[in-house]
């Protein structure tokens, strides 16, 4: 199986590298879509000057957000499976190869992989808490961990979903179509690091997260 690692990238200077590299050393037959979301720091320098097989860099000319940054990137993928890889070194990307087994056996259609948050601030926590026991109400499913960005699926999959949202509100997206589909989920624990800085707003974007699932979950 041919695995596309889609990386939407804004302003990740500090750690774009060291990403790819990472990516990059994962063996797994691969290719590797970074989209840069109009970064304005050294993110898109550092891109050109990367020299990494199977390799591919797109760029937005506006800054449109990490949703549309996922949508682009899947419409350039052309691997058997597809997963989200975010640029900010929280999620270690050797853990493809565990997320990846299930569906190679057979064993499920969908893969998700399941954070320990007990690093992240309460505050954080019980939001993500929150998020995953409004999908499991609205939408029958068992899972633990909606928001995490490790999402690996079938490229046919992904690109049935019709996905329209711009911003963090797409991780509820791809859950509630999925879960409306019928779709098995399994979840694989995988290793997980909370950087101090990061660019989700609780309030900005918690809300719309919520208002995706329920819009989903009652849209015809």
């Amino acid at each position: 199986m041919k695995l596309s690692v889609l990386i939407p990238v804004y302003n990740e200077e500090a750690a774009i590298e060291e990403l790819i590299r990472r990516v990059a050393a994962v063996k797994l037959d691969k290719e590797i879509i970074v989209v840069d979301d109009c970064s304005s720091d050294g993110t898109a320098d550092i891109l050109a000057g990367l020299q990494v097989p199977s390799l591919r860099v797109i760029r937005h000319e506006i800054n449109k957000g990490k949703g549309s940054g996922v949508r682009t990137a899947l419409a350039a993928a052309t691997g058997d499976i597809v997963v989200i890889q975010d640029a900010d070194l929280e999620y270690e990307p050797q853990e493809y190869v565990r997320l990846i087994s299930p569906l190679e056996r057979g064993e499920a259609e969908i893969v998700y992989g399941a954070r320990d948050l007990s690093g992240q601030s309460w505050f954080r926590r019980w939001g993500n808490w929150f998020l995953t026991r409004v999908t499991n109400l609205l939408y029958g499913t068992q899972l633990q961990d909606m928001e995490t960005c490790y999402k690996m699926m079938p490229l046919k999959v992904a690109q049935s979903l019709d996905l329209r949202a711009n911003r963090f509100d797409l991780e509820p997206e791809i859950t509630a179509k999925i879960a409306r589909r019928g779709h098995r989920i399994k979840e694989v624990p995988i290793a997980y690091t909370p950087r101090v800085e990061r660019k989700l707003n609780p309030w900005r974007d918690g809300l719309p997260a919520l208002w995706m699932l329920i819009r989903c979950r009652f849209s015809g």
